[in-house]
């Protein structure tokens, strides 16, 4: 029996739910969203305390709570001020709920202005460090120096404590940059302890977690490796899963558990999409068939890709038509499995709010395959174990499993792959020039036993041509531009400060042994503005 059109509508609500709320059963922390651009920063952090926190649109009903054991409720920062017209607002049920409450920036304002503070508009406004002077204990400040570095982004300021609050600590634009009402375990910073730029941030947090809202932590790979799996048991039933495979970490990771927790239920997919890097369909192959054998059907679809992409330019528009061909694909191949009514994905948490789903208001970066470029008629239910979790999560669950380490901390490869690194239409052409380059600095990079402390690295084929000379010739080729990252999550970065020598190695392998290219460009560019691909 193939896959028939009317097939998701047979599954139970149980079994159409991408992902088991991982919160069942653990300690939580709620993050209530108020558009920060660090709000995801704030849940990542606390994670790291291996206390499960979730992030929430602001305006999220108590019912939204219910089966939750929740501990305690942050308020993140966001760019409105508290006194406008229609400023986004707490709901009732935080301050009845008799949880501890942090407010950060915006949030200690609001806290503030909802509870009888007053906020206005700062003489100054003060963006970037700051020290802080504490000027009397605090909880939330136990462990730290009287003086201590964290990072502001703030216009307005906190006037007033509202009734019941104290202030503890202030810096030289914010006389009130700490404020706390003990008895009911509420408190506020003026300033972002997210941010790797307050250096005793995770301190003040871990504080708030473990110290006020009574946080053991419990919240752990082992344990989120049983839970995943018996809820994938639940969800799939004696259904056959269809997994996806693109040799990426988040894939590998996400089939690995499927794999544990339903066997030879599970056939892998690996679409040759011909958008890789050199030798990585050959590696997709020989790891998922030989060494860990699992069923895996391989489809050879370069051409119906590229024909997709033909004299497309849009990245938006590229990463649809990859989506959707892809998609169309999988319900192709599943017509030959029996009883396939699931597919498997490696959708990741940033993935999701990257695409603006996670919540009213929330802002599409860009769209990704596995989430906004999936058609609404596609006919298999989701199985996204991973949905829920930051690529760190992911590694620690796949060093777990027992993943290899090479596999495990392989820089990350985007789904669209090399087209939304060859910059304007995608050609055979253009492709082959792209994972020469690509070749190269990965390469050099590993020679220059730098792999392991960069988060990402990758070549792009710009769409602009440059003159240069070549053996006394005129030359009109393509400019190839070098992209380096660290970073602790996906959600900020910054830029490599790779040496000069190995990047004078890589840009005189690349204009020497990639036809087509004769300049290449080291790009500088932190995560916000940019964003870490190019499209």
């Amino acid at each position: 029996m193939g896959t028939a059109p009317s097939m998701i509508d047979t599954l139970s609500e149980a079994q159409k739910n991408a992902a088991a709320n991982p919160a069942k059963g653990h300690e939580s922390i709620v993050v209530l969203d108020f558009g920060s651009q660090f709000s995801m920063l704030i849940a990542r952090r606390v994670r790291e305390l291996n206390t499960y926190c979730e992030l929430l649109p602001h305006d999220t009903p108590k019912e939204r709570l219910d089966g939750m054991d929740v501990r305690g409720i942050i308020l993140s920062g966001g760019p409105n001020s508290v006194y406008e017209n229609e400023a986004p607002v707490a709901p009732d049920w935080v301050w009845d709920s008799g949880l501890p409450v942090l407010g950060i920036c915006y949030g200690m304002q609001l806290m503030a202005h909802q509870l009888g503070g007053r906020v206005g508009p700062g003489a100054e406004r003060e963006y970037g460090p700051a020290m802080v002077h504490r000027d009397q204990a605090a909880p939330l400040l136990d462990g730290l120096p009287p003086d201590f570095e964290v990072w502001m982004s703030h216009g307005d300021r906190l006037d007033a404590v509202p009734p019941g609050f104290t202030s503890y600590a202030s810096s030289g634009n914010s006389p009130l940059a700490v404020m706390a009402d003990l008895e009911r375990g509420y408190y506020g910073l003026q300033f972002h302890p997210e941010v790797v730029h307050t250096p005793r941030g995770k301190d003040i947090l871990r504080n708030f977690v473990q110290g006020v809202c009574g946080c053991e932590g419990t919240w752990t790979p082992g344990n989120f490796i049983e839970e995943t799996i018996a809820n994938i048991h639940a969800q799939v039933g004696d259904g056959r899963v269809i997994c996806g495979l693109s040799g990426g970490v988040d894939s590998t990771v996400a089939a690995a558990l499927v794999h544990r927790a339903i066997g030879d239920q599970l056939v892998c997919i690996f679409v040759d999409n011909g958008l890789l890097r050199a030798g990585e369909a050959e590696e997709v192959v020989t790891t998922f068939r030989r060494n860990m054998q699992i069923n895996l059907v391989h489809v050879e679809a370069e051409d119906e890709f590229l024909a997709q992409l033909a004299e497309v330019t849009n990245p938006e528009t590229k990463r649809v038509r990859i989506g959707n061909t892809f998609v169309r694909l999988f319900e192709r191949e599943s017509r030959a499995i029996q009883d396939a009514r699931f597919l498997c994905q490696g959708t990741l948490y940033p993935d999701v709010i990257e695409s603006g789903s996670h919540g009213k208001g929330a802002s599409t970066i860009k769209t990704h395959h596995n989430v906004g470029g999936l058609p609404a008629d596609m006919k298999l239910g989701l199985v996204e174990p991973l949905r829920y979790l930051f690529k760190d999560e992911v590694r620690r669950i796949g060093e777990a499993l027992g993943l290899p380490h090479e596999m495990v901390w392989r820089h990350p490869f985007p789904g669209p792959g090399l087209a939304i690194r060859c910059i304007g239409e995608v050609t055979r052409e253009k492709l082959e020039i792209l994972r020469l380059a690509d070749r190269i600095v990965m390469d050099e990079i590993r020679e220059a036993g730098l792999y392991g402390d960069i988060w990402q690295s990758f070549a792009v084929l710009t769409d602009t041509k440059t003159v240069g000379v070549m053996g006394d010739f005129r030359t009109y080729g393509y400019a190839v531009a070098i992209r380096a990252v660290v970073a602790d999550d996906a959600m900020t970065a910054d830029w490599a400060r790779l040496p000069h020598e190995l990047l004078a190695r890589m840009s005189n392998r690349i204009v020497n042994e990639v036809h087509g290219v004769n300049r290449v460009v080291y790009d500088i560019t932190p995560k916000p503005p940019g964003t870490i691909e190019w499209e």
